[in-house]
């Protein structure tokens, strides 16, 4: 087996390169490099608009989106200052304000407070019908329920609150046990014990619920 070291003996040495090809190399770089600056002289020439159009773009996007980030916190700011204090002063009016000029659970707590506050049945209306949240929703609603619900016959009072038929509604179990009561206090115990099964044979009732279901089975 050959050797290593009669392996290296047997490479080719690398050629030297004499000094006329050394100077040609590097004229051939010096043209080359200048050609490509005369290129990019020409793109810039020729696109230098869009160039400058597109940084102007990148800039004025980069301004804008942390302008409304200080203009967002900002206003989250104002609106929590009015918000403590319309509720330290009671203000039903300026928190009823407040509800129409924002949204989410934010805007529904007010509205609900400023109805606590002065005890108007339109905001419950309002709320259960433009709610943000369906809590809150859901909530007016069952509060509705209880202030008007002996107008309605139990056919009625179970239609009012159909849409708290559902377990997507935190309003679930209390609004079967509600609509039970009125079918008892119209002697309809048939009814009233439909829904008093549903709570009872449901495990995921609340326990203060389905007790109470079953004192009135």
């Amino acid at each position: 087996m050959t050797s290593i070291l009669q392996r290296n003996k047997n490479l080719k040495k690398p050629v030297q390169k004499t000094r006329e090809e050394y100077a040609e190399d590097a004229l051939y770089r010096e043209v080359w490099e200048d050609v490509n600056n005369e290129k990019t002289q020409q793109f810039i020439k020729k696109y230098w608009k869009y160039i400058v159009g597109a940084i102007i773009a990148v800039m004025v996007v980069m301004s804008g989106v942390q302008i409304g980030m200080r203009m967002h916190r900002a206003s989250k700011l104002a609106t929590a200052s009015i918000y403590e204090t319309a509720l330290i002063n009671g203000d039903a009016a300026a928190l009823a304000n407040l509800a129409k000029n924002n949204g989410g659970a934010t805007a529904d707590l007010a509205m609900f407070q400023s109805y606590l506050i002065d005890k108007d049945i339109k905001k419950l209306e309002f709320l259960s019908e433009n709610g943000h949240t369906r809590d809150f929703k859901d909530l007016a609603k069952l509060h509705l329920a209880a202030m008007t619900g002996d107008k309605m016959s139990a056919v009625e009072f179970e239609k009012f609150l159909s849409d708290l038929d559902t377990k997507k509604s935190p309003m679930y179990y209390t609004s079967r046990l509600m609509v039970a009561q009125k079918y008892l206090a119209d002697g309809n115990r048939e009814m009233a014990d439909k829904f008093l099964n549903i709570i009872i044979n449901d495990s995921d009732a609340p326990d203060s619920i389905s007790v109470n279901a079953q004192m009135l089975k």
